[in-house]
């Protein structure tokens, strides 16, 4: 088995170089470009020799991009309300907010996820999903006829890039307009999902 470039020797002067390269990939992604390789290694000062060793290809330069919230951590306050509602909305505000501020690399992730023979989709992690679980919890005590888990799949298929995307680009709306629409989407799945069952 291959080891990877960065584990062998000289560990923490390779992981700044690879932050470095990292660094000036979002640098370009957020000027809109699509960065190569070698851009990124202009970028950082850093000879295209050396970046290939870190990065074989634009594929994985770009995956190395994608913007990340620190595993295990929720978007909840730790004072957060008791009822599900407004907890949707604070975990709504900083999903979007994660959403805007990010574009340009999500934008990149979800190219790579729809190429063809893509290895394995970058954006179905599910994160936002826990998330969303985590804000509908009390509906386990006070809705006990509302699928958690279905609700918000519901909700974070009506809310991420890929609807931001289509907001912006097929809609028209400006980002902030695109958010206010997510948010609303949001609340509207909640709503449909508490109505009481026949």
């Amino acid at each position: 088995m291959d080891v990877p470039y960065e584990s062998t020797g000289r560990r923490r002067q390779k992981g700044r170089t690879r932050a470095a390269l990292v660094a000036a990939a979002h640098e370009l992604l957020a000027a809109g470009e699509s960065p190569a390789v070698e851009d990124a290694a202009a970028i950082a000062g850093i000879s295209r020799t050396t970046a290939y060793r870190y990065f074989p290809n634009q594929r994985a330069l770009l995956l190395a991009a994608y913007p990340e919230i620190e595993d295990g951590v929720g978007l909840l306050p730790v004072d957060a309300p008791a009822e599900a509602e407004p907890r949707l909305e604070l975990v709504m505000r900083s999903f979007l907010d994660f959403v805007v501020r990010w574009e340009p690399q999500l934008r990149a992730q979800l190219r790579l996820s729809l190429e063809p023979g893509a290895a394995q989709p970058i954006l179905r992690g599910g994160r936002a999903i826990r998330w969303i679980e985590e804000a509908l919890a009390p509906l386990a005590e006070t809705h006990p006829h509302v699928d958690i888990r279905e609700t918000a799949v519901a909700i974070r298929s009506a809310t991420g890039i890929e609807s931001l995307v289509w907001l912006t680009d097929i809609g028209g709306l400006d980002r902030e307009r695109a958010a206010e629409v997510l948010a609303g989407s949001a609340r509207a799945i909640l709503r449909a999902a508490l109505e009481p069952t026949d």
